[in-house]
């Protein structure tokens, strides 16, 4: 029985009919983790990379004795970062669930069989990362020309289902304000 959450998300892909859903989930390996499950520590070398299916993931890093958040990774932009995964070198951040989670789990064994045994996967993967290199890069450049108030009406904008899913302090660590800032921002734009 197919996990319904993993259904509806290789339903997604048009170039997918019924029969070949049946396969690749048999095919693609994935799993359940829950909130606070750390899939990636700094210093070690990744052995997985993610795609998320259903849940909430958030990269982050210590600087200076302060949590920065880096990214969130959920149904609407699932490909976690896997630089450290193709680079087979240490990771510099931790990434958490910071809800139950269902993700899409590749080795680079596994994903080389999968691509060779099903070309069409090999497609749907390299344009959902490209799409997503594609979003990165413009809300990049929209962040980093943007006052404080302005980064937090593009988060709303293009992730406005975030805000009920984040902790404000981890959402303010992102845009690059205090919690006190974005408090103050908040108040500002509700009055």
């Amino acid at each position: 029985m197919i996990n319904p959450h993993f259904r509806k998300f290789l339903e997604q892909f048009p170039d997918l009919d019924e029969a070949q859903i049946e396969i690749l989930a048999e095919h693609i390996p994935h799993r359940e983790f829950k909130k606070g499950s750390l899939l990636q520590k700094p210093g070690e070398v990744p052995q997985e990379c993610y795609q998320v299916v259903q849940g909430l993931l958030r990269e982050y890093r210590w600087e200076d004795g302060k949590d920065r958040t880096l990214a969130f990774y959920d149904e609407q932009k699932g490909t976690v970062s896997s630089e450290y995964f193709v680079s087979e070198s240490p990771a510099e951040s931790y990434l958490e669930c910071l809800e139950d989670s269902l993700l899409i789990v590749g080795t680079k064994e596994i994903d080389a069989a999968n691509f060779e045994k099903f070309p069409i996967l090999a497609e749907i993967s390299f344009r959902m990362m490209e799409l997503d290199r594609n979003a990165q890069k413009k809300d990049f450049s929209n962040f980093v020309g943007a006052v404080p108030i302005e980064r937090y009406r593009l988060f709303l904008k293009n992730r406005p289902g975030l805000i009920q899913r984040v902790p404000l302090h981890q959402i303010a660590s992102y845009l690059g304000m205090t919690a006190e800032s974005l408090s103050r921002i908040r108040k500002r734009m509700s009055t």
